[in-house]
């Protein structure tokens, strides 16, 4: 192993080094992952779950795209639910609460089974560069592995610094040790880095809690999965519990906060805007007198319960005791404190669109090195990652996504062109096109670009072809079946909806806001029909009738885009030299050197103005 000369080097193996992994090796490059505890592959970090608000659709979109994610997370899942399924078709997000000690197994197996894949547990110190160019790694033992690219995934790891109260601990995770010299080195070679801070609440003995005193949460009555292909669905499922804070918790936590590192100056780094720790909430919203929080088991197995909600980083007796006032919690016995940690990251607009860093060619990063917060925003980076570091190794085109295709595409965008100076997280409302970017089509927007790139088989192509066919049948059908007055009118009055006096088809009466296919499969010639048909078929066929013409525009809007997309800016252009152009735009522009137009509209502090004026010089 250490003397062969590696395709791709991922380091790190959280979900970003694993799907990183993953794609590289199943294209066919001989590829190494290297990582500093092999017992701790597809760690879940933080909280026990998968997917939610706009990262359920980036796990279905790596999964169309060939990666591991979510047929993980399916094999693991103890709960599933579809959120927001009161809102339009858009907004409906998956999510699982997982088995965390069966995910990391799943994952490992998974990566165990893939051809071209070799394991090798260290920590990497510093990277071997030749002529500006990566030519492999040097371990903490003095190894060097060489290589024709590396992508860098060390999440939390670099130069990790925990907090618990004032007391400091080195380390990635607790209980786990840092890795250093990489920032060092990366600094030196002219790279920019910062600091960022994420957290972690308490982990509890659930035979200690009294879940009479909180509101149980079950799983939805048909759970679905996030795998288009035949994972298992769940047959049986683990309840989740809503309790809630009171003055007296806040009371409790307030006394802590002259030990608090977030209120002393000894955290100076910024976390995630939206997922505060419980201390940083009662301080922001004053007016609150109550935080709702999550109680959410561990797994099928074990009594080990996660609190979400109550990430801290206040000394261990204050969460104790704060705990204990919360409904439920009286006679709590805790596991594991919570803790914040701070880690090293890298500003990503110092990367392509491929991932791969401006400064050093074949280094590409991703995940929590880029800023970025969630296992789903670091699985989508690995896999966009290793694609590109396997094309760019065997001189293949690169490989991207743009925003009207993927949330993956809308990420990766934002990072290069805007950056983050806090951890981002993705949500729907950062896509202007989520009316396309559903999570119920992925599988259609994406599988074949998969099977171009070799990543997902005949076979799965296929049966996505066959899900288009199908559900078209069921639309023609409901477009070409005139309903009677007689027919629809009990269903019209039952649903509050206005009555008809002639006869209309079945796909108007769709358009109605508070009608849909359950409803109306009362009527036996549509029930007859859509029986031969699977729950998914009817589903694509039903939001493609009842949203046309919102999805027509935004298909024109996307058009228009492209049209944008396909106006390139040479490489080596002067936006100095344009006097017209805004001091602002001159520097965001130059220092960004976007590829498009298009590019250059989404820059912070570029104008529309700026645009236009940039087209007059390119020639429109």
């Amino acid at each position: 192993m250490i003397d062969q000369i590696y395709d791709v080097i991922i380091v790190g193996a959280g979900h970003a080094g694993c799907e990183a992994a993953a794609a590289a090796a199943n294209l066919g490059s001989k590829t190494l992952l290297i990582t500093m505890n092999m017992q701790n592959i597809g760690q879940m970090s933080c909280n026990p779950a998968m997917g939610g608000i706009a990262k359920g659709q980036i796990v279905r979109e790596i999964d169309a795209m060939g990666g591991y994610s979510g047929i993980v997370a399916d094999k693991s899942a103890i709960q599933f639910k579809m959120l927001n399924l009161s809102k339009g078709p858009a907004m409906w997000s998956p999510r699982t609460q997982n088995d965390r000690m069966l995910f990391a197994a799943e994952w490992r197996y998974i990566l165990e089974q893939t051809p071209n894949l070799d394991f090798f547990q260290d920590m990497v110190k510093s990277l071997i560069i030749e002529n500006n160019k990566i030519a492999g790694v040097i371990t903490s033992l003095g190894i060097k592995i060489k290589s024709k690219a590396v992508v860098l995934t060390n999440g939390t790891f670099l130069n990790g610094l925990i907090h618990v109260g004032d007391k400091q601990l080195g380390g990635g995770r607790m209980g786990e040790p840092k890795a250093f010299g990489l920032t060092e080195q990366l600094q030196s070679l002219g790279f920019q880095a910062g600091r960022m801070k994420t957290g972690t609440p308490a982990r509890i003995d659930g035979r200690s809690l009294d879940y009479s005193q909180m509101e149980e949460q079950k799983g939805d009555e048909k759970p679905q999965k996030f795998s288009y292909l035949d994972t298992p669905k769940l047959k049986e499922q683990k309840s989740c519990y809503i309790t809630y804070t009171n003055e007296s918790v806040h009371e409790i936590l307030r006394s802590g906060f002259d030990k608090s590192p977030m209120f002393n100056g000894t955290i100076q780094s910024i976390g995630p805007r939206y997922c505060p720790s419980i201390e940083d909430k009662i301080n922001r919203f004053k007016e609150r007198d109550r935080h709702q929080l999550f109680v959410e088991p561990e797994g099928w197995n074990t009594i080990e319960i996660y609190v979400n909600g109550f990430s801290s980083s206040l000394p261990e007796d204050v969460q104790v005791q704060a705990m204990r006032h919360i409904p439920g919690f009286k006679n709590v016995k805790v596991f594991r404190p919570g803790y914040a940690i701070e880690y090293d990251y890298f500003p990503p607009t110092q990367l392509k669109h491929t991932l791969e860093t401006k400064l050093i060619d074949n280094l590409f990063f991703a995940g929590q090195i880029n800023g970025t917060t969630g296992y789903e925003e670091a699985a989508g980076q690995g896999l966009i990652a290793g694609i590109n570091a396997h094309h760019k190794v065997h001189d293949k085109e690169e490989f991207t996504l743009n925003r009207d295709e993927a949330y993956i595409g809308v990420l990766i965008d934002d990072l290069i062109t805007k950056g983050t100076e806090e951890p981002y997280r993705m949500f729907t409302s950062r896509a202007e096109y989520r009316l396309l970017l559903r999570q119920d089509n992925a599988d259609i927007r994406l599988t074949e670009k998969s099977y171009n790139l070799g990543l997902a088989s005949a076979e799965r192509l296929r049966k996505v072809e066959l899900k288009m066919e199908k559900s078209k049948e069921v639309e023609d059908f409901l477009k070409a079946t005139p309903l009677k007055p007689e027919i629809l009118n009990p269903i019209l009055e039952e649903n509050s909806s206005s009555l008809v006096n002639q006869s209309f088809r079945a796909s108007q009466i769709l358009t109605r806001p508070n009608i849909n296919i359950r409803k109306l499969s009362i009527i036996e010639e549509i029930n007859h029909k859509i029986t031969h048909y699977t729950e998914e078929e009817v589903e694509q066929a039903e939001i493609n009738i009842k949203y046309k013409g919102y999805i027509n525009k935004e298909q024109e809007n996307v058009a228009k885009l492209h049209r944008l997309e396909n106006i390139l800016i040479p490489g080596h252009f002067d936006y100095m030299k344009i006097t017209s152009l805004s001091a602002e735009a001159k520097q965001k522009l130059s220092a960004l050197k976007p590829k498009t137009i298009a590019q250059a509209g989404r820059i912070s502090g570029v104008s529309p103005a700026d645009i236009n004026i940039l087209l007059i010089f390119l020639g429109r």
